[in-house]
């Protein structure tokens, strides 16, 4: 058996690399001229260099691997471009079904996002939740997402949907901030704090896309991968608090002057080409109410998250310590 996949350098990626090197399964990985390989070239996999936004390196690494796992993605950085959305979760998604037919790949495993449904108006939101995209990244991951379905129906290709929610664990530095912040006892909480949010611990993850790429019956189906249960922002603080042994976060500022703010900071920033310390979309992430069930998973892969909220967190907090973030 030998599988690719993209991304494999990065968070989600190289812990599905390990998970399926150790369950003895040749890999092969595509990655960026300028991707960190060295862990990867250690696990043993096997390196092919390009551009998922380029076809000719997308049909070269996919040739002759039994299974794909689509994990790259442009994710959201205050200045990226919209048209790098496009052409990575799009157009590099085209480029990865196009490929699989061409070589007759036996299973595609397409990763997506719960952003595809933005917030939730009523949760716990499932699969047939309407796509309600909020940004370029949503609405570009909800595009590729659609063009997998429309192959699937069209073209029969052997293909399964993963939407993750909330990836976090050893190695992610998307809530990086937020760990320091209440580690530091410097934390506020733009707006109330009683949005819903539901995360999926990256090992949790990395075991859904074998088991889609194993499982017969997942072949033409969307899942959402989370973790068992969802919490408030309040509760999720509490519990990061918890973890650093410091008193939960108490200071709650008004959240449209933060938006308001967000987007003056995001301006200012835009001809220095740096990365703003606050900006539209992250300040989103304090309105957004985001609550799923999983049990269509559960059902149908045989999915069960190992990990739990805390000892999720656990595991996080000790990777930022022992790697000198925190």
């Amino acid at each position: 058996m030998k599988a690719l996949v993209t991304g494999g350098s990065g968070f989600a990626g190289s812990h599905l690399v390990k998970k399926l090197i150790s369950r003895d399964i040749n890999v092969r990985v595509l990655v960026r001229p300028t991707s960190k390989i060295d862990a990867l070239r250690e696990l043993g996999a096997e390196i092919v260099t390009g551009d998922i936004t380029d076809k000719d390196s997308v049909f070269k690494a996919v040739k002759g691997v039994d299974k794909v796992f689509h994990i790259t993605a442009a994710f959201r950085e205050a200045n990226l471009p919209d048209k790098t959305y496009w052409d990575v979760n799009y157009g590099g998604t085209k480029n990865i079904i196009e490929a699989c037919l061409k070589h007759g790949t036996q299973r595609l495993v397409h990763c997506s996002t719960i952003g595809v449904t933005s917030s939730i108006k009523n949760p716990p939101a499932d699969e047939t939740t309407p796509y309600s995209p909020g940004d370029v990244y949503q609405e570009s991951k909800c595009k590729a997402e659609k063009e997998v379905l429309k192959y699937i129906k069209e073209k029969n290709l052997p293909a399964s949907i993963i939407r993750p929610c909330a990836i976090y664990g050893p190695g992610d530095f998307r809530l990086l901030k937020m760990f320091r912040m209440i580690a530091k006892k410097r934390f506020f909480m733009p707006g109330s704090g009683n949005v819903s949010y539901h995360m999926v611990y990256v090992d949790d993850l990395a075991n859904s896309f074998i088991l889609a790429s194993e499982k017969e019956e997942a072949i033409g189906e969307v899942f959402i991968i989370g973790g068992e249960r969802y919490v408030t922002l309040n509760e999720l603080a509490m519990l990061i608090a918890k973890e650093f042994n410091v008193p939960p976060p108490k200071i709650h500022l008004p959240y449209k002057p933060v938006e308001i703010l967000s987007s003056v900071v995001e301006y200012i920033y835009k001809p220095l080409k740096k990365e703003p310390p606050l900006y539209r979309r992250r300040v989103a992430f304090f309105k957004k109410n985001r609550a799923f069930d999983i049990s269509k998973a559960k059902k149908i892969l045989g999915y069960k998250p190992e990990f739990s909220l805390e000892n999720g967190i656990h595991a996080a907090a000790k990777w930022y310590i022992d790697n000198g973030y925190i």
